[in-house]
Order: structure tokens, then C-alpha cells, then sequence
């Protein structure tokens, strides 16, 4: 195990980066690459594209060897020499901002306010992934001898369906340890299971919902257009929900958060909604499992009962709800436990989808992940870690996120969320916190050294 790196030289160098460091934040979250189908010829759209091409341009400017993928999934930057390589997973796409209306400024025009830089993408994923970054340069502008090489791998699916990350495994080098800042310090030793899944039912001719946003995000608004407005906004008034409602459409206004947070930090806009119409009598089966079998219970324990173990609880977000004349649809984000099998889960969800004339459809599933909190990666990480922010009561921790550590092996998240400090991931105003974020710079310096000596 290498021993702890000079710090001095190194602190100096990472604070002389930092106005190069917002600049180039800046430079990734101006440009927004949020999925979409368009006629580019890319796989996920041309800003998510156009964002690889300038991070890798950026990468380039630092001196990194750069490769972009011919078909644009990935892109990755290298630098070093040595047999083994050391992997830092970030991605560049974000998911979609929602009301333009909660933000206090644009979205894709960054700024700076009161320490913090605001924007989409600023905490999730694209400052702490250039945090990771400007801390290999200040390692090798200070005369560091990498004996591993350090590959930055940039992903543009993370948010959606990991096909960037799957191409990637398929066709390149896979490292033999790594990280993903794209969490919490510590770091986190144990994921839950996602599974992503439609329910499909019927259409009506009298209501009609389109509540759609991301799969992994909380609802924060759900809009109803009807000749149900008047009764639906004296519902939601007794109910005590937030709302308005006007010229025959009523808009219930929940808090958004990531899935992983949904029985947490999140209001669910399209389970009030849902609740709100149930007790009006609407009998449509979408709107009536949502209402009975979920409600505001994020845990959904009617349907799956107390399901918990050292990762935490299970969480069900209601993410999406169509219904049109022609059919309807649900979209569920799931995260089980780490203990608990897919089987656990699958039994359950079918049986309750069945009992309402609904077709369930798995989407997406990425398996759990648990490293030993005394292996020899998640030893240096913490080692790193501790020696940089001299804490030394924070613990390894789980987590119901779902990050590219699952991807290559000895992999975890770390950071770039000190403790104490909000997660503001797929909420309006994101932002990073600037000190923090060069704080995070030399806590990953020291992790990339001390990686070096890790024997894998």
C-alpha cells in the first residue's frame, strides 16, 4: 500500500486550477445533453454527442490521450503507462430539467451564486467527473509517475439505459479497479437492484394523463385537463395537496428527487393526482392500482410488504403515467435490497398488475453490488479519503442508487457529496458547491496514488 502522497504540492496545485476547473464545468453544462430521438445520426441525440466531443476536447487540452467511440456511445481519455489501469466512470447526459419555472436560472446557462454553481448536470454527473479529472493533472504537473494507467471513461446513457456502458464492456479494456464520483463520500460498498418496468393497460375515452418524466426522477408536477377540474381541485384542497387549477386544467405539484430517494426526499405529484382522482370515483385500472396498491407509500408495502435489510429499504417510484384513448401505460422504478433475489420481486408486482387487467414489461435491470468494506480497493479509497478530510467517523455506505460501479470490477462510488452536504441530483437549482468540489480534487488525488500501489 503506497503511503500517503505529499499533500502540500499537490493542495497547491489543485487551488491553482480552480478557475480552469469552472470554466470547463461550465463549458459541459451549458450544453444540454438531455436524451432525445432526433435526426443526427448519434445514438442518443446531437447534444449528449456534442458534449462527449467537447469533454474530450477538453481532456485533450490537458494532455490525455482521447478515442471516441466511431458510432458515439463512449469516449474515453488516458494517461500513464503500466500494464494495469485504473478506471474513474463518469457520464456526461442528464436527465430533463422539468418546470423551467422552478429554477431560479436557466438550466444550460450556468451561474455562480453565493459559492455554488448552478446548473443541470453541475453535481450529476459533470463537476465531479471534472473534479476527478483536473486531480490527475495536478498529480502529473507535479511530477507524480503514474505506475498504473488512469482511464477516464465517459459514458452518454447512464440516466436511461446504460447501452454506452454495455458497448463499451463489449468492445474495449476493462480495468482492473476504479471509481465513479457519482455519489457520496466515503463511498459507497453496496448498491440495490434497479428494475425499471411498464405496466400496460387499457385506454379511456374520458380521461386523458400525460405525466412523463424521467424513469429514475420523482414526479414533481402531474397535469389533468377535464371536465373533472372543479371537482378534482376541491379534492385536492381537502386533501391538503398543492395545486392549481384553471380554465380546466388542474396541476398537482409534488418534489421531485432521485428514485433512489423517493421514500425520502421525495412528493410524488402523480400519486396524489391518482389518489385525488380514486376518491372522485375514477375506476380507470391505472389510476385505481397506483391509488390502492401505492398511494404516497414510496416503499409500496401493499404490494411487497416490509422489504429491508443492511442497504436499506425497497423504494417504488410511480415515474410515469400515459393514458390515452388508445391505451396506458405506468412506468415503475424499483430498487431492492441487496439480499433479496429479482425472483422476490417479480412474483409480487405481476400478481398485483394481473389482479388490475394490467400487462406488466421489464424495461431495465441492473444487478446489486456489494464489495467487503475490507477489501484491499475500498481500503485505499477510505485511507484517501480520511487522510484528505481528517474524518474518520464516517463509515462505508449503501446505497439505493444505481452508478457505473456495477459495471467493471473492484468498483465503488465515491463522492463527490461531502457529509452533511444535500443531494440535489434530478432537482430543480442543481448545483455544486465549489469549495467542496476542490476539496473532492485532492481527496481524489490521493485515491488515484494510493491506487497505484493497490495489488490486484
Amino acid at each position: 500500500m503506497k503511503a500517503k502522497i505529499a499533500t502540500t504540492k499537490i493542495a497547491t496545485a489543485i487551488d491553482a486550477m480552480r478557475d480552469d476547473y469552472l470554466a470547463a464545468v461550465k463549458r459541459l453544462v451549458a450544453i444540454p445533453s438531455v436524451w432525445q430521438e432526433d435526426d443526427s445520426g448519434t445514438p442518443f441525440g446531437q447534444p449528449i454527442d456534442d458534449c462527449l466531443d467537447a469533454t474530450l476536447a477538453l481532456c485533450r487540452e490537458m494532455g490525455f490521450l482521447t478515442f471516441k467511440d466511431p458510432a458515439g456511445y463512449y469516449g474515453y481519455a488516458e494517461i500513464g503507462s503500466g500494464e494495469q489501469m485504473i478506471g474513474v466512470l463518469g457520464h456526461l447526459d442528464v436527465v430533463p430539467t422539468g418546470e423551467r419555472s422552478a429554477w431560479q436560472s436557466d438550466p444550460f446557462s450556468p451561474e455562480v451564486r453565493d459559492g455554488r454553481l448552478y446548473g443541470r448536470g453541475a453535481q450529476d454527473d459533470k463537476g465531479p467527473t471534472l473534479a476527478a479529472l483536473f486531480a490527475v493533472k495536478a498529480l502529473l504537473d507535479s511530477g507524480v509517475q503514474l505506475e498504473k494507467r488512469v482511464r477516464f471513461i465517459f459514458g452518454t446513457d447512464e440516466e436511461t439505459l446504460w447501452r454506452c456502458i454495455d458497448r463499451y464492456l463489449a468492445k474495449e479494456e476493462v480495468p482492473q479497479c476504479g471509481f465513479t464520483p457519482d455519489s457520496a463520500f466515503p463511498l459507497i460498498h453496496a448498491e440495490k437492484m434497479l428494475i425499471q418496468a411498464w405496466l400496460h393497460g387499457p385506454g379511456d375515452p374520458l380521461i386523458e394523463l400525460a405525466c412523463d418524466g424521467a424513469l429514475n426522477a420523482v414526479p414533481e408536477l402531474a397535469r389533468y385537463e377535464g371536465p373533472l377540474w372543479e371537482e378534482l381541485a376541491a379534492k385536492l384542497d381537502e386533501l391538503g395537496y398543492d395545486f392549481t387549477a384553471e380554465d380546466a386544467e388542474v396541476v398537482v405539484f409534488g418534489k421531485a428527487a432521485h428514485s433512489a430517494s423517493a421514500d425520502t426526499k421525495g412528493v410524488n405529484a402523480i400519486a396524489r393526482l391518482c389518489l385525488a382522482l380514486r376518491q372522485l370515483g375514477e375506476t380507470h385500472p391505472a389510476v385505481k392500482l397506483i391509488a390502492e396498491q401505492i398511494g404516497e407509500d414510496a416503499n409500496a408495502r401493499e404490494i411487497f410488504g416490509p422489504v429491508e435489510d443492511v442497504s436499506g429499504r425497497l423504494t417504488c417510484n410511480v415515474a410515469k403515467l400515459t393514458i390515452t384513448p388508445e391505451h396506458s401505460r405506468i412506468g415503475l422504478d424499483i430498487r431492492v435490497p441487496v439480499t433479496f433475489s429479482k425472483a422476490d420481486y417479480d412474483t409480487d408486482i405481476q400478481a398485483v398488475a394481473e389482479q388490475y387487467g394490467l400487462r406488466y414489461e421489464e424495461f431495465d435491470v441492473l444487478p446489486s453490488l456489494y464489495m467487503p468494506a475490507d477489501s484491499p480497493v475500498i481500503t485505499a479509497l477510505m485511507d484517501a479519503y480520511q487522510a484528505v478530510s481528517g474524518d474518520m467517523d464516517s463509515l462505508p455506505m449503501t446505497s439505493g442508487g444505481a452508478t457505473y460501479a456495477r459495471a467493471i470490477p473492484n468498483c465503488v462510488a465515491y463522492g463527490a457529496i461531502f457529509p452533511g452536504r444535500d443531494k440535489v441530483e434530478h432537482m430543480p437549482d442543481e448545483y455544486l458547491i465549489i469549495d467542496d468540489m476542490m476539496q473532492a480534487m485532492k481527496v481524489y488525488a490521493e485515491a488515484i496514488y494510493r491506487l497505484q500501489g493497490v495489488a490486484l
